[in-house]
């Protein structure tokens, strides 16, 4: 570790740190604009400037320089304010200098470091440069006359999405940052750029306009776009949320965020359930509650047992206990969280968890993805496996063909190559320090489990410091749902068997409700979507905006959200309906508060009461397998539109239609 002296202060640094990070470990702070943790090093903005001895004497750009034994590093020198002073002043020659109008205002890296670092005024009295706009698509939003050349957003395309979709043309002053023939920049992470740029150039085109950063109130939330479980902050204006940014957490979602779990939160606000609705002669009419929850318990008159629930996607751990409760007391064990239809052995949680954890899937050497279209399914873990690849690492695929953004092997799309392993593949494995697989939704519904398991014997996949045998969920309430009990040893095909006279939904939208004809279906979500439609009687719920909650990410790593907003009109927090319910029933809960239902569930399951990776034992021994199937498609047809929430934004849709249906962009008639 080389020995060097910050502004007269000693100290360590690591083996390949720069100056930049030495004086970072010092406490001082460098300005920066090109520089960034996460992506390769530019050196082009000049800002990070210092004075570096030995060394020629003049002041140095301390992210690209490396540090090294002996250094004399000084921050605070003469020579360090005037060079950083006119490196602004340059940036500034060109810049437009409207702030007022300017989205990024509040949040700008340029106009902090102006303050902190640049001179009073400017002495340039020349035309500025103007550039045109480029259209980078329906999610950014793009005034290139801001444009400081840091290239950040180049490189966040090319190194972490994969996707070379933005490039730079022409070179000086003249250069250009643009997407090649100005097309969208169209893959599933695009907007991180607008986070990534530190002038206003790249803002997001859906909230241009709508607020200043100073009136937003700030709730730390969890992502239930897909069963990654990033975090998010909820930034609400009065009763609605404006935007969703990413939260920092190294260990789940770095700091990046997909498309759609940033901007599907404008469906918030649209196509709400605000009114409880009872369907008479065919029809869906408005009624109240107390008329709701007594059809609900002349249903069950005689026979209080006969009474299911279906929980969805995006369910939090809360409303599924409450509503486990609630059968319980009534005599029901009918509970099933795997809408779809899917019914894999969850005997063991071990055997449907993502064990190696996202973070260590980047160290894996050699991976065999079976049934997943990771982009689609989640976005943030391709990202982890590109870091794998760059590393080393080999990738293997059993299903149809996708972009994965990395070099990989399909091997067909038959699950039996799980049995008959292609030597060049068995080779790669016995060969592999950290083997992996990852087992996506499809080859849980072909029935490939088994399959896996056997894979992972045969290959030791799991050893003393490491677990490569992964599921990749895609529901965000999908594993605290299994903890929680909610699976029938067939699946739905069980609930159908056994003819309920009440079908809770609890937010359930993808279920074939048609199976169901002669139970009475009571929808408890909060958007108007196809339970909604389905439904006999709809009890408006809360969006996971609007409550507290607990969510179980695909790897059992338990995380808890707050309320950022209240729900519209009569909505209401799911567990306050099922717990009013329970006093139409007659039947008793055990809680009459969120605290006491929360330390009910924590009581039942333990491990929902501390925020981490949950345990679940040793990896069973496989069973017999079944024959091989054929995956024939991925359940995500339409990466944009896969949940209520989404499916309700303007936003998504206007996506869906142009980023994957080739839509041309509608313009209003002048």
């Amino acid at each position: 570790m080389p020995k060097v002296t910050v502004d007269g202060q000693e100290l360590d640094v690591p083996d390949g740190a720069t100056v930049l990070q030495a004086c970072e470990l010092a406490g001082k702070e460098i300005p920066r604009f090109c520089y960034h943790e996460r992506l390769s090093i530019a050196g082009n903005c000049r800002m990070c400037l210092v004075e570096v001895k030995p060394g020629p004497p003049k002041p140095q750009a301390s992210c690209a320089l490396p540090a090294a034994e002996g250094q004399e590093i000084r921050t605070d020198t003469q020579m360090v304010k005037t060079a950083r002073e006119g490196v602004m002043e340059f940036l500034l020659i060109n810049h437009p200098l409207d702030c007022p109008i300017c989205d990024q205002g509040g949040e700008c890296d340029l106009q902090d470091q102006a303050v902190a670092y640049g001179r009073g005024g400017s002495r340039y009295d020349m035309n500025k440069r103007a550039v045109t706009e480029k259209y980078m698509g329906p999610l950014i939003k793009t005034i290139m006359t801001r444009c400081i050349h840091c290239t950040r957003c180049v490189r966040f395309s090319e190194e972490i999405a994969g996707v070379d979709e933005i490039g730079a043309l022409y070179r000086g002053e003249d250069m250009q940052i643009t997407t090649y023939l100005e097309q969208a920049a169209s893959h599933e992470l695009s907007a991180n750029v607008i986070d990534l740029c530190p002038v206003g150039a790249l803002t997001s085109r859906p909230y241009a306009f709508e607020a200043r950063p100073w009136e937003l109130n700030r709730t730390i939330s969890i992502d239930v776009s897909d069963a990654v479980g990033a975090n998010i902050s909820l930034h609400s204006k009065g009763r609605e949320v404006m935007r969703a940014l990413p939260r920092i957490n190294d260990d789940v979602n770095e700091e990046w965020l997909s498309d759609k779990a940033r901007y599907q939160v404008d469906g918030l606000g649209k196509r709400r359930l605000d009114k409880v609705f009872m369907k008479r002669r065919g029809k869906l009419a408005e009624a109240g509650w107390d008329d709701a929850f007594k059809a609900i318990a002349k249903q069950l008159k005689g026979d209080p047992s006969s009474i299911a629930a279906i929980a969805g996607d995006m369910v939090d751990c809360e409303t599924m206990f409450a509503a486990k409760a609630l059968l319980k007391a009534s005599g029901s064990t009918l509970l099933e969280g795997r809408q779809t239809g899917m019914d894999y052995d969850v005997s063991s949680l071990a055997a449907v968890n993502f064990n190696s954890t996202f973070a260590g899937i980047e160290t894996a050497d050699a991976i065999l993805i079976v049934g997943s279209q990771i982009r689609d399914e989640a976005p943030l873990v391709n990202v982890r496996l590109r870091k794998a690849v760059k590393r080393g690492a080999k990738v293997f695929i059993v299903g149809p063909h996708w972009d994965p953004t990395y070099p990989a092997e399909f091997l067909g799309d038959d699950t039996s190559v799980l049995g008959d392993v292609p030597k060049h593949v068995a080779d790669a494995f016995k060969a592999a320090e950290r083997p992996a697989i990852i087992m996506g939704g499809a080859s849980l519904a072909a029935g490939a489990l088994n399959a896996g398991l056997a894979f992972a014997e045969k290959f030791k996949l799991v050893r003393d410091d490491w677990n490569g045998f992964n599921v990749m969920h895609f529901s965000a309430a999908r594993m605290g749902g299994l903890m929680l009990g909610y699976a029938q040893k067939g699946g739905i095909k069980d609930i159908v068997k056994a003819a309920p006279k009440v079908v809770l939904a609890l937010g359930a939208d993808e279920m074939d409700f048609s199976a169901f004809e002669d139970s009475l279906k009571v929808y408890i979500g909060h958007h108007g979507d196809k339970g909604a439609h389905a439904a006999d009687i709809i009890l408006p719920a809360a969006s996971y905006a609007e409550k507290d909650g607990t969510y179980v990410n695909t790897e059992g790593r338990v995380q808890f959200a707050e309320k950022a907003v209240f729900a519209p009109g009569d909505a209401r927090e799911d567990w306050t309906i099922l717990r009013a319910l329970a006093d139409a029933l007659k039947v008793d809960v055990g809680f009459d508060s969120f605290d006491a239902l929360q330390s009910a569930m924590i009581a039942e399951v333990p491990a929902l009461g501390e925020e981490g990776l949950a345990e679940y034992g040793k990896l069973p021994k496989a069973k017999k397998a079944a024959k091989g199937k054929v995956i024939a498609g991925y359940p995500i047809k339409d990466f944009y539109l896969t949940n209520p929430i989404a499916r309700a934004s303007d936003v998504m849709h206007r996506c869906s239609e142009e980023l994957l249906h080739g839509g041309e962009l509608a313009e209003a008639a002048e």
